[in-house]
């Protein structure tokens, strides 16, 4: 037995649900045993491997170039296969957990440029004024030109009490300063809530992790008494995690009996649906799940799922359109295999590879109107879609309305919720 982790996820360290199941290594030798080319390929690479470490300028560490053939093996699939070094793996485990010592940032690579994307409230990092779109030049003295995430996390995270020195660059203040943080224990929260005008519960779901759901139907208890008046459900730029927690928070809107989602690959074992079981939730009244170009993965299942049932409205902008499932394998050297192994569809039987999901009512934040969006279908080598070209929204079919603004006319600052607040008012009157 070899654990299997499945996982739906934009992000970089990935949020992974894993079951011990059979990973049949022995499929994976017949078909190789099928196909005569892939000895011949193998031959050609135990032989470029020999010339290299024997002509090669200077003395090369086998193993390194080994690693870096695999990885570029993966890479040329599509852009969330990939090869994971034993540190890479042991980092993304962590992730897992919702739990680390380090200073409370989401960070990623900008240009090459180490940026940071936001702190994390109540964290060191937000507390010592991290911004973002702050630039990490240097970490303890160090330069981070032409570090990989990776690296970059390995040196920030650490030790609970233990001090870390970043160098940070202010593009709008054009200034350059250092920042001493002490690292602590960093608990992702994934969830939060409040009542929109003392009233309306609005619940907040940044990514899908292992106590996703458990913090979901918290936030509802404490609102119990506002329920009769609807419900928001905001998933924008939620970049995915856990399918079964993306299940999970489902079942908490649907009833018993309902299909979710299915996924479909090659391998049998990849054929999975997942029907929804009782679970104490909101089963009726009326719903808004506010999504965009940002909402990914597992928030698309949950999208999809309630729109697909008629259970929600889906207000917003398309979704990203990451509509595949990865299978991280753990290799015996400690390292990891995440490899794309099925695609997911809607209990509608849509596919959202590559094209999302599309509101129901449309609404374009006036403040993202000029900026350039990138979703599924702008990166290299992703899997096409053309199973959906001839299908048309479900609630565009129906006949339902779009809204589509223009600008802000109302000078609202957050134009989405408030248009989800102004709609559920409406339903409420009826």
């Amino acid at each position: 037995m070899k654990k299997k982790y499945f996982f739906v996820s934009l992000i970089l360290f990935v949020l992974v649900f894993y079951s011990v199941s059979n990973f049949h290594v022995s499929v994976g030798k017949k078909s190789f045993a099928r196909n005569n080319s892939s000895y011949k390929d193998l031959s050609t690479f135990t032989e470029v491997l020999s010339l290299i470490e024997q002509n090669y300028v200077k003395k090369i560490e086998p193993k390194k170039v080994v690693r870096g053939a695999i990885d570029g093996m993966l890479r040329s699939l599509d852009p969330h296969s990939g090869y994971m070094t034993p540190e890479m793996f042991k980092q993304m485990q962590v992730e897992t957990s919702g739990q680390f010592g380090g200073l409370g940032i989401t960070i990623t690579l900008r240009k090459s440029v180490l940026t940071i994307v936001s702190p994390i409230e109540g964290t060191p990092a937000y507390r010592a004024g991290v911004m973002a779109k702050d630039q990490i030049v240097k970490i303890n003295g160090k330069s981070t030109k032409g570090i990989t995430i990776y690296d970059a996390v390995k040196k920030l995270r650490g030790r609970p009490g233990s001090e870390v020195d970043i160098t940070i660059y202010r593009r709008s203040t054009k200034k350059m300063f250092v920042l001493s943080i002490i690292r602590e224990i960093i608990k992702i929260k994934s969830v939060k809530s409040r009542l929109i005008e003392g009233k309306i519960p609005y619940v907040r779901i940044r990514n899908f992790q292992s106590r996703t759901v458990k913090e979901v139907q918290s936030e509802l208890d404490k609102m119990d008494d506002f329920k009769k008046n609807g419900l928001i459900i905001d998933l924008r730029n939620n970049p995915g995690g856990l399918l079964t927690q993306a299940v999970a928070v489902s079942e908490l809107f649907l009833p018993a009996g309902k299909l979710i989602v299915y996924t479909k690959g090659r391998v049998i074992d990849q054929n999975r649906k997942f029907i929804s079981k009782e679970r104490d939730g909101i089963k009726e009244v009326p719903m808004v799940v506010i999504v965009n170009a940002g909402s990914a993965s597992a928030s698309e299942i949950v999208a999809g799922a309630l729109q697909d049932w008629q259970r929600a409205t889906v207000l917003g902008e398309k979704t990203f359109g990451k509509g595949s499932v990865q299978t991280v394998m753990p290799l015996l050297d400690g390292s990891g295999l995440r490899l794309t192994t099925s695609l997911y569809y809607t209990p509608k039987d849509r596919m959202i590879q590559g094209v999302g999901i599309e509101p129901d009512i449309r609404v374009v934040d006036p403040s993202n109107r000029n900026k350039s969006v990138v979703r599924e279908k702008d990166l290299p080598r992703h899997l096409r879609n053309n199973r959906n070209k001839s299908k048309k929204n479900i609630r565009e079919k129906m006949g339902e309305k779009t809204d589509i603004a223009s600008k802000n006319k109302d000078d609202v600052q957050d134009y989405l919720l408030e248009r989800a607040v102004m709609f559920l008012k409406k339903k409420n009157q009826r």
